[in-house]
């Protein structure tokens, strides 16, 4: 049959194959092949700068709707708050330019400084107490306030352009920012006077400036050394350094850059084929450039521009050593003898604490030998003058003692004092001899430790009490002659008690207040080194003419400061491990346990607690990771070839970024034993919500197969729906982050768990109630006297005493008051309650001694007592107007917690974290110390220098 014109003719029937050995098989070019450098599979060009202009129009909608949530009365409260106490009371440091001592870093508080300063601040305000009234004064604190404030409002810009850099959809970056707009804790930080605001937006501008960086890398070689991978590793560099000019939080970011960046350089080690030693150095040494060298350069500059402004001395140079200290204006001396004779009248210095001078002055010990007091002294005062003889009197022509301090003035040679030689030291203003004996002290009652006292009166010739052997000390003095004999400054030396053995020493222990607080002074048999060096500061003697040499502490110079403040940075950081009412620790953090009292004053309240459906997700997304990540590694042992799928890869590389930055700013504070706070945990937060994010988005738009991504819509609608949550769990608990009215029902309502402490009680019953609680004016609020034969100031200068139905109206406390009842004064008393804030009475209490644990958390009252002796009663919350009940008031509810304060470790009391150690009193009989104020810390259980009057 005829084949049909259409058709095709049958294939050829192919060839037998030929004799012999087959020939090679080509095979067949694959669809796809795989590049061969290092750039990474599924990986796109997200350049933030090469986004639509609707993302711009969106990122300038979050910044409009952040500055809204931010700067919502931010004004209220019009009192000091919390912490605020710590950086604004800095900020006025600077102003005045003098010396304080923090473990932070300057950065944030010299912004702080800057904002104040263009609004006039004066630096005249202390920030001293919690709840000191801010209106009165005239303090600018919304300008001081702003700074922090507009760091809170650039995060959420911030993080939407972080996630859209790490390739995230749109929907996605704008939820993450919504989460930090809406989240409480952050926002509670942004409207305050604190330095976590501006620390977490330079976290999360590094955060951006790396994960672009990491985007050009990863795009290959065709990308690497441009313009745009020059400028974003620049930024890594610069974002690095501000983070850690703020606070050393910033080193967990940078070992999160540097351990990625380990990662970067260990695929360009193995990426032989296109990257040769010459190119793989270029990348190191960009690195190093960028990520080490630009950073240091930044932090030192900060450091820089802070001994710039704190020229003076001020209640901080007593952390730093003398050769510091004599950089300040004022703390310079002139140059002295150097020459240490018999004759010589010295100061003698303290050199571990620096605590100050050997100090004595006409005060009794009450206990022990009841001998004058031997102290550590921190202010230059004729009291720390001392006269060093020889164990004998000289001898005359006619070998008869010459008595008398002159007698060592004319002595045909000049005797100086040599390593071994036994010295007594005698005070020249009181005429008394440095003294020792088996006694123990007043308030270190160890059996190491002696009692040292001053004995003896004018024309006595003392006892073998008085001999002190003079032990220079080598490895600590200057090399030569200052290791044979004794030397001003350059000589370190111990005085080694002949009779007992023991050694003059000191610790930073304070005497209590028959000894005007100063520093205690004791003789240790087996005392440690450090705490037992002394060295001769000021020295004068007749023979020592205008010819002898002389010497002066050497100046440090910028990098000796630096190096010597961040060593007293960090040990007085380590030294912050006594308790605080409201202090938690890491294993609380992820779950939201509880959080921070800030402030309480006219029944409302702030206190800082988080958004739990942001918590809870953020810890969530990291947990899912964990997971993930050990079924993977499980699958990889078992040969499962899991990572050949690129968006698998993706996943375990871009949200394992985001958990490891949630575990290096998270876990290192495991290894801490300092006071933590809930808001050391913010860093790793906003990397636990990024991670969040990059796992709705993958889930939601990026992993095909689950139906999800096919769908844009499920990517927008989850994102509003878990922005709405958010938001509403952002209004419930926002009356604690803005301080603004709330009821008990409905503070009551919010309160998930029982570890949430702050006090429902504090509220009123309804809205309308605040309405009608009178507010006390500012005038009410100076300080008003209430002691027996005094009368506190009423309006319009007239003194007498305050009526009580001035100040609480009927109907506010409870009970009608009379027209004529008075405030005759108010008595402090501590009051117990139970979980549920019931009022226990002491019958109650004394029940319970014993069978449970009573923690106070600070809840002391006030009781108001009227002319008759009857007890006032205030509603909850109510103040009166006096100054101490409200500093009561002030710190009862929310104390100071001492994060820029160090901790005695040798100091046998405990005392609470809130507790302020009373500036040390003047010591009797010395000249500068009236005209001085005495050490006052700036941590509450280290000493310093002091400032004097009249020193600007």
């Amino acid at each position: 049959m005829a084949r049909p014109a259409s058709s095709k003719p049958p294939a050829a029937r192919p060839s037998p194959p030929p004799k012999g050995p087959a020939p090679t098989q080509v095979p067949k070019p694959k669809a796809t092949k795989r590049k061969d450098d290092y750039s990474s599979e599924g990986v796109d060009d997200n350049d933030v700068f090469l986004l639509p202009g609707s993302d711009f129009q969106l990122v300038l909608a979050i910044t409009v709707l952040a500055a809204a949530v931010r700067l919502f009365r931010i004004s209220q409260p019009t009192s000091v708050v919390f912490d605020e106490v710590h950086f604004g009371g800095f900020a006025s440091k600077y102003i005045k330019g003098r010396f304080f001592m923090d473990v932070h870093p300057p950065l944030a508080k010299l912004l702080i400084t800057l904002f104040g300063w263009l609004a006039g601040f004066d630096g005249n305000f202390d920030f001293k107490d919690i709840g000191k009234d801010y209106l009165e004064p005239g303090v600018p604190y919304v300008a001081m306030r702003m700074f922090p404030a507009i760091c809170g409002i650039l995060l959420a810009p911030t993080m939407f352009l972080t996630l859209k850099g790490a390739g995230c959809r749109t929907s996605t970056a704008a939820m993450g920012a919504g989460l930090v707009i809406f989240e409480n804790g952050l926002l509670t930080q942004a409207r305050l006077i604190l330095l976590d605001s501006p620390l977490m937006i330079a976290t999360g501008f590094t955060a951006l400036a790396f994960t672009c960086f990491t985007n050009q890398q990863e795009l290959g070689p065709s990308r690497a050394f441009g313009l745009s991978w020059w400028f974003w590793l620049v930024m890594t560099g610069l974002g690095l350094g501000i983070t850690l000019s703020i606070k050393w939080v910033g080193l967990f970011t940078i070992a999160w850059v540097g351990a990625l960046t380990l990662v970067q350089l260990w695929v360009l080690w193995g990426n032989y084929k296109n990257v040769t030693i010459r190119i793989f150095t270029k990348h190191f040494l960009a690195r190093v450039f960028c990520l080490i060298v630009i950073p240091l350069t930044f932090y030192m500059a900060m450091f820089g521009i802070h001994f710039l402004c704190l020229v003076n001395p001020g209640d901080g140079d007593g952390f730093m050593s003398s050769e510091f200290q004599s950089t300040l204006n004022s703390k310079g001396m002139q140059s002295v003898p150097a020459d240490i004779l018999m004759g010589s009248r010295v100061s003698i210095r303290h050199v571990n604490t620096q605590g100050g001078y050997l100090h004595s002055h006409p005060l009794m010990y009450p206990t022990g030998s009841k001998q004058q007091q031997i102290t550590l002294y921190p202010h230059k005062d004729d009291n720390n003058l001392w006269l060093l003889e020889n164990q004998t009197q000289p001898l005359d022509v006619h070998g008869e003692p010459i008595n008398g301090t002159n007698a060592w003035y004319n002595l045909p040679e000049l005797p100086y004092i040599s390593n071994g030689a036994i010295l007594r030291l005698y005070h020249l203003p009181t005429h008394r001899r440095l003294h020792s004996h088996d006694v123990r002290p007043p308030v270190t009652e160890a059996d190491w430790q002696n009692e040292v006292s001053a004995y003896g009166y004018e024309g006595f010739d003392g006892d073998a009490n008085d001999f002190f052997r003079v032990e220079i000390v080598k490895k600590k003095s200057k090399s030569g002659v200052a290791q044979e004999r004794l030397r001003t400054i350059d000589t370190k030396f111990r005085l080694v008690h002949v009779m007992t053995g023991c050694v003059l020493f000191s610790h930073k222990v304070k005497l209590p207040d028959w000894a005007s607080e100063q520093q205690e002074v004791t003789c240790a048999r087996g005392g440690t080194l450090p705490n037992s060096l002394w060295y001769i500061e000021s020295n004068d003697h007749p023979k020592l003419g205008p010819d002898a040499e002389r010497v002066n502490y050497a100046n440090p110079g910028f990098f000796g400061k630096f190096w010597e403040l961040q060593k007293v940075m960090w040990k007085t950081n380590a030294g912050l491990v006594e308790s605080h009412a409201w202090d938690s620790r890491p294993p609380s953090w992820p779950i939201l346990r509880r959080g921070i009292n800030f402030w309480g004053k006219d029944h409302r309240q702030i206190y800082l607690i988080g958004n739990p459906i942001i918590w809870f997700s953020a810890t969530a997304a990291v947990l899912l990771y964990v997971l993930f990540k050990g079924i993977a590694v499980l699958r990889w042992q078992r040969s499962c070839n899991d990572y050949s799928i690129p968006v698998l890869k993706r996943f375990d590389y871009e949200i394992g970024s985001s958990v490891l930055g949630w575990a290096l700013h998270y876990f290192p504070f495991y290894l801490m034993q300092r006071q933590l706070f809930l808001h050391h945990y913010f860093p790793a937060l906003y990397f636990g919500i990024m991670a969040f994010c990059q796992v709705f988005d993958f889930v939601t738009a990026r992993i095909s197969g689950i139906g999800l991504r096919e769908n844009p819509i499920v990517n927008r609608a989850g994102a509003i729906s878990f922005l709405v949550l958010s938001m509403a769990a952002f209004t419930l608990l926002s009356p604690l982050a803005y301080g603004n009215p709330w009821t008990k029902a409905e503070c009551n309502r919010v309160k998930l768990f029982s570890t949430w402490d702050w006090d429902c009680n504090t509220f009123l019953d309804s809205y309308d109630a605040y309405n009608t609680v009178p507010s006390i004016p500012a005038a009410a609020q100076t300080p008003l006297q209430s002691a027996k034969g005094q009368q506190p100031p009423v309006a319009g200068g007239q003194q007498g005493q305050v009526p009580m139905a001035d100040i609480l109206k009927p109907g506010v406390s409870g009970a009608p008051l009379a027209p004529n009842q008075r405030l005759l004064h108010t008595e402090e008393r501590v009051e117990y309650r139970d979980q549920d804030g019931n009022l226990l009475d002491e019958e109650q209490v004394k029940a319970l001694e014993g069978k449970v644990e009573f923690k106070t958390r600070y809840e002391t009252r006030t009781r108001v007592v009227d002319a008759d002796g009857n007890e006032v009663l205030l509603p909850a919350g109510e103040q009166v107007p006096e100054q101490k009940a409200q500093e009561d008031a002030a710190e009862g509810v929310a104390p100071p917690h001492p994060d820029v304060e160090g901790a005695n470790s040798e100091t046998p009391k405990r005392v609470v974290a809130d507790e302020e150690i009373p500036e040390p009193k003047q010591s009797v009989e010395g000249e500068k110390e009236r005209e001085g104020k005495a050490a006052k810390p700036a941590s509450e259980k280290n000493e310093a220098s002091a400032k004097v009057d009249g020193e600007l």
